[in-house]
C-alpha cells in the first residue's frame, strides 16, 4: 500500500520560511518523479515544483522560482520543499505526489498525500 505523508505545514508570517517533508512508503521511491502541488478553496490544484527520479532535474512554477527549493533523499524515501520569502498568496494546502513523468500536470501523478496546510499571515 502506497502512502505519502506530508508534514511541516503551519502558520508563518509573510517573509518567513517553512520546510515541508513528504515521507513515502510502499513504492520504489527512486523510480518515481516527485512533485509538490497546492490548492486553495474553489481553485484547481496547481503545480508548484517537481524533481526527477535521481534529483538531477527540478522545475518550478514561475511564482515560486528563486523562493522555493525542492529536493529529495532516495535513501530516506523523502521529498522536501524549502519555502522562503513566503507571501500571502502562498497560503494553500500543499500536496506531495509521485508519478512516472517529469511533468507539471495533476494527471501525470499516480499517488497523492493527504495534504498539509500552509498559512501565511501579514
Amino acid at each position: 500500500q502506497v502512502q505519502l505523508v506530508e508534514s511541516g505545514g503551519g502558520f508563518v508570517q509573510a517573509g518567513g520560511s517553512l520546510r515541508l517533508s513528504c515521507q513515502a512508503s510502499g513504492l520504489t521511491f527512486s523510480s518515481y518523479v516527485m512533485g509538490w502541488f497546492r490548492q486553495t478553496p474553489g481553485k484547481e490544484r496547481e503545480f508548484v515544483a517537481g524533481i526527477s527520479w535521481g534529483g538531477t532535474n527540478t522545475k518550478y512554477t514561475d511564482s515560486v522560482k528563486a523562493r522555493f527549493t525542492i529536493s529529495r533523499d532516495n535513501v530516506k524515501n523523502t521529498v522536501y520543499l524549502q519555502m522562503n520569502s513566503l507571501k500571502l498568496e502562498d497560503t494553500a494546502v500543499y500536496y506531495c505526489a509521485a508519478g512516472g513523468r517529469f511533468r507539471d500536470y495533476v494527471r501525470d501523478y499516480d499517488y497523492w498525500g493527504q495534504g498539509t496546510q500552509v498559512t501565511v499571515s501579514s
